[in-house]
Formats: structure tokens, sequence, C-alpha cells
């Protein structure tokens, strides 16, 4: 008789409790999804301004993808909405995956990051100005190289995919981005070379900084990209297949590569210029911001980012999540800089405590940062360029809305 009357208290217990969870998950759903139509709501209004052809915007957290939401159109001309499997080339975020890899890199003992990158690569790279400074890997990875983006790895970096001419209205803007033909295409080592090698087609001393390695921060697409090729000759894999194998299929990210050949063609989003198309073009120095991805695989991939800086990421280890995370340089590194540092290939703004990436090229712009403190992260993608008079007041509003 206890027995039963023991069982059956259990019983009235477990079901009162169960009822009182089942009443948390339906409020917790009502909140999620008033939460889920204000963010539609305001963000629509914010697309009807007219400033973005389409784009798109995402929430995660530790769990997982908590928001994400396409708005306007891939194609304008051919009514195709841009949505969550939008593919679009994500620019300077790119720069994030180098640093995953270089991690990855490093644990498997392929690679240190103090290591001079003359050490891997087959050809020398060495700045002219001080000829006897050795140029680390850990240099690239923040920026501190020496080594910058000169007039020749701008009139030479970017291809014109099909070799459409541009419109001649925006010639003047994007002219420099569509100069090369497709033919000029060349492998990463290659081109490289042709711009690094003192004995290169490219080559200018200009490309190098009058500064010693290891100094100042100074931003470099070149350099980042001459990060990804010591981790291809220290691994021996092509850059993209490293990435692949290590990242993208860890984290199913099915619909991400760095090649247009490799990309699901009928999901690639149009480029704009305001109500105006670009051509599609390529990057020759395509890990520092090639990438082609989707707004749910970049999704999946900041969520392990937040896991990693919380300690359960799964495709670095905890030690190399810290170093990724790691303030890196001292304030000296920077000018006119302040309250920022950089991890390896990620930015921190240390007055608002977050830290992610933003990126910029022709057709497309883009910023995924997450909150340190909250643990929250957001991401905007869009496909436009535009010149309106309110359009960075809309691309804050977008911005501000996803964090609020």
């Amino acid at each position: 008789m206890k027995n039963t009357i023991f069982i059956l208290s259990i019983f009235l217990f477990l079901s009162c409790q169960n009822k009182k969870n089942q009443k948390t998950k339906l409020n917790n759903e009502k909140t999620t999804d008033l939460k889920t139509v204000f963010l539609n709501k305001k963000l629509d209004s914010l697309y009807n301004i007219g400033v973005y052809n389409g784009f798109s915007a995402t929430i995660v957290d530790t769990t997982g993808i908590v928001y994400n939401q396409g708005f306007g159109y891939a194609d304008v001309n051919q009514k195709i909405k841009y949505t969550v499997n939008s593919i679009i080339n994500i620019a300077s975020i790119s720069k994030t995956f180098i640093g995953v890899a270089l991690l990855k890199a490093k644990e498997m003992k392929f690679i240190n990051l103090d290591d001079p990158i003359n050490k891997y690569l087959p050809f020398k790279v060495i700045n002219p100005n001080y000829p006897n400074e050795k140029i680390t890997i850990r240099q690239l990875a923040t920026h501190t190289s020496s080594i910058i983006d000169s007039d020749a790895y701008m009139q030479t970096d970017y291809i014109n995919k099909d070799n459409i001419p541009l419109a001649e209205n925006l010639k003047e803007q994007y002219g420099l981005y569509y100069q090369n033909p497709s033919r000029k295409w060349m492998p990463l080592s290659k081109y490289l070379k042709e711009l690094l090698n003192k004995n290169g087609e490219f080559y200018n001393v200009s490309s190098f900084s009058k500064r010693k390695p290891g100094e100042i921060y100074e931003y470099s697409n070149s350099g980042a990209a001459l990060c990804a090729l010591v981790i291809e000759y220290a691994t021996n894999r092509p850059f993209n297949e490293f990435t692949k194998e290590h990242i993208f299929e860890p984290l199913k990210m099915s619909s991400t590569s760095w090649f247009f050949e490799e990309a699901d063609s009928t999901k690639y989003s149009k480029l704009y210029s305001d109500e105006f198309e670009l051509p599609y073009y390529k990057i020759l120095s395509y890990p520092d911001g090639g990438l082609i991805t989707s707004s749910t695989d970049l999704g999946k991939f900041l969520v392990e980012l937040i896991r990693g800086y919380s300690g359960n990421g799964k495709i670095l280890n905890s030690d190399s999540y810290k170093e990724f995370f790691k303030s890196q340089l001292k304030e000296t590194a920077f000018v006119k800089k302040e309250n920022y540092n950089i991890g390896i290939f990620l930015e921190k703004e240390l007055t608002y405590d977050v830290i992610g990436h933003s990126g910029g090229d022709p057709g497309t712009n883009t910023m995924m940062y997450f909150n340190t403190k909250s643990r929250k992260g957001t991401i905007f993608i869009t496909n436009t360029d535009s010149q309106k008079e309110n359009s960075e007041n809309v691309y804050w509003d977008i911005w501000r809305t996803l964090g609020n």
C-alpha cells in the first residue's frame, strides 16, 4: 500500500511537472514566434525602403541558428527570391576560414605560427626594405607582415569571369575589377609568386611597407592569401580541399565552396550596383575574399565559433580556439585604432565586446560578429552596392535590428 501511494505520488508529481514543462515550452514558442514576427516585419519595412535588391539576416547562439530569413530578390529580372539558401561570395569574412585552417594545420603539427614563411614556400618572399628580417606566419595572420595591397595587386587580382563588358556608367567605379579577361586566370601559387617574388611579372616594391615586419598593423589581402598558400604547402593539400575536409564537411556546410565550378549556379545570387547588374568576377587571391556560401552555411560556422569561444567547439581543440580569439597585438601596433585588437584573422571591437569580420567587394557587403558576453551572433549579407543617400542609414538599421 505504501508503495502504491508512493508510486501514485510520483506519477502525480511527474504529471504536474510535465504540464508545467509543456506550458513553459508553449510560452517559449510563443515568445520565439513573436520575436520572429517582429523581426520579419521590421526587416521587411527596411527592405521596402528600396536600398537593397536582396539580403539575408541571421541570428545564432550556442544552441544553433535561431533566426534566418531572406528578403528581396537574388535575381530581380527573373523574380527569383533571395532566400537563406541563396549563395554569394562573402568577401573578407573568408579570412576567418584561413584562421581556422591555420590553427587546424598547427594542431596536426604541420606548422608553427612563428615559423618564417620561407620555410614552406617554394619561392622567396622578402621585404626589400628589410632584406634580413624574416616574415613569420603569425605576422601574416595578424596583418603585421609588412606585405601590403599595392596598385599591382588591385590591377591584377580580379578576373572578369565571363568576359561580359561593364556598362559605361559603371566603368569609373568598377573598371578596375573587370579589366582582366578570363584567360588571365592562374593558380594561387603562380599568382602570388608573380606578385611577391622579386622575379615575378607583377612584382613591385610598393607591395611591401617601409615598416619592419611585425611592427605595425596594416590590413593586407595579399598577405592573407599568402598565409593560405603557406598552409597549402605545409599540409601538402590544396587549400580549398583542406578547408573542405576540416571545416565545411564537419559542419555540414554543403553549399559552400571556393570556386564557381564547385558551386550550384542555380542558387547563385546576381550582384548589383543599385539597380544595375554587375558581371561575375573571380579572385586570383581567392582565400582572402572569394568564399561562396549561404546564410544558412555561414550561420553554422558562426555557431561553431561561439561554441569554440565557450569551450565547446568541435573542429578545433580548446587551446587552438584560445589562440584564435586571443588579442594578438600590443596597442603600439595600431595607428588611429582605439579599443581594437585582432585574433587570428579576427577583428575584436573591445568597446562593444564583439568579435568577427566584415567584408565588401563589388556587389556584395557582409558582416559576421558575435557578442562575447551574450554569446549571440549576427550575420548580414547583401547582393547590392548602393550609392543612395540613405543607404548607410538603412545598412546600420538592419544591423541594429538584428542586434536588438
